[in-house]
């Protein structure tokens, strides 16, 4: 699984970025090292809500190691999934959250991106356990939330990479060295950045 970084999409890395004008909805925010606040350290984080009332989203590489059917036996549709539980951020645990990918949008959820759904209300919730294949949704528990302009300050003060989303990492089959692969990259790129870069006259 070490070798997996080679397989990024080129078009992924070209969008890296450390410019707080480019935060919307759908990019992927990848703590720095080392990262200012350890409860981010080594997190990717999928931005679903950004706007002047603040930010929201769900860290995409933390499985809990406790499967969906334990952790949230009280969904109807639970019970057929063995796959783990996600710990979305430090807020409000309690809250259950999933990412869905579908050809069309289902009932009751938020586009993110392409063919990317929030979804948040039990029933939908319900519905995507029962029927969507356990490699095309995942569950969180918690979420990621920024005040207004706290996320700005935070990638100016250089606490973030910016990478436009991709529907393949959300649902990455080793999150846990995702957010490695991912920064080497950007790393890599920033450093290619500066030795290309013109001398200032």
């Amino acid at each position: 699984m070490r070798y997996l970084f080679f397989l990024l999409p080129a078009a992924l890395l070209l969008a890296q970025s450390k410019n707080p004008g480019d935060l919307a909805p759908g990019k992927f925010l990848i703590t720095t090292s080392p990262a200012p606040d350890p409860i981010f350290a080594e997190s990717v984080i999928l931005l679903i809500r950004y706007g002047a009332d603040g930010a929201f989203g769900l860290m995409i590489n933390r499985p809990s190691g406790i499967p969906i059917a334990r952790a949230l036996h009280e969904l109807r549709g639970a019970g057929g999934h063995n796959e783990p539980v996600f710990f979305g951020g430090p807020v409000q645990l309690d809250a259950v959250f999933a990412l869905s990918r579908a050809p069309a949008k289902p009932e009751g959820a938020t586009e993110v991106f392409g063919r990317l759904y929030l979804l948040a209300a039990k029933p939908a919730l319900e519905k995507s356990l029962a029927h969507a294949r356990s490699s095309d949704v995942r569950m969180y528990l918690g979420y990621c939330g920024w005040s207004p302009h706290q996320l700005e300050n935070e990638v100016t003060r250089g606490g973030w990479y910016i990478l436009t989303g991709d529907e393949a990492l959300v649902f990455d089959g080793d999150p846990e060295t995702l957010w490695r692969r991912l920064i080497r990259k950007a790393e890599s790129q920033l450093a290619r950045a500066r030795i290309t870069a013109p001398a200032a006259r």
